[in-house]
């Protein structure tokens, strides 16, 4: 059976508070540019804000003047989102604590995920927005799936619980040695 191939995600659209409590969260916190605004064309009621995350796809938020901040945590249950994950550099990700802390944003600290850096914190609908910084940068012309792939292989081989930096390791030596010739012997 043929499959619908993807090519990435197109856009996420989440739900949000009021227009400017959006803009102020996207843009205002998250550095995301403020590109597109259009109404709902499902709900005349709601305005439909695009933001830029850094990659040129777009994150979507639908908003309505009459929606005000809810810090509750939204449902985690089986069938709804989780969270999201936003890539940082390791530059801005060394200074995403006190930049929460400066606008009062209660966050989790940095969590080792063993393959990246984590900081949870909250949009103001209570939707969990994740930080993530990878520790490693891909061999070039490789991609960072390819190198977890090729860690995740490393791993499951070696019975160890989770990926690790030395997974990471011998698998970016692992993507060179396959795409890059040498004269040399050893």
């Amino acid at each position: 059976m043929r499959k619908l191939q993807a090519q990435g995600i197109h856009h996420i659209t989440l739900t949000g508070a009021d227009r400017q409590t959006s803009i102020d969260f996207w843009e205002g916190l998250l550095g995301m540019p403020f590109v597109f605004e259009q109404p709902n064309l499902d709900n005349p009621d709601e305005g439909h804000l695009y933001f830029d995350p850094g990659d040129g796809r777009l994150i979507t938020v639908f908003t309505n003047e009459t929606r005000k901040p809810d810090p509750k945590r939204t449902p985690t249950d089986p069938g709804c989102v989780h969270h999201l994950a936003i890539n940082l550099s390791r530059a801005t990700f060394s200074q995403a604590v006190t930049r929460l802390e400066e606008r009062g944003i209660g966050h989790s600290g940095v969590k080792d995920r063993g393959f990246m850096d984590s900081i949870y914190f909250k949009d103001p609908m209570g939707f969990l927005i994740e930080l993530a910084c990878y520790r490693f940068e891909p061999p070039f012309g490789c991609s960072h799936a390819d190198v977890m792939i090729e860690a995740h292989r490393i791993r499951v081989a070696r019975g160890d619980y989770n990926i690790a930096e030395e997974h990471l390791a011998d698998a970016i030596q692992l993507l060179v040695e396959r795409r890059q010739q040498t004269l040399s012997r050893d």
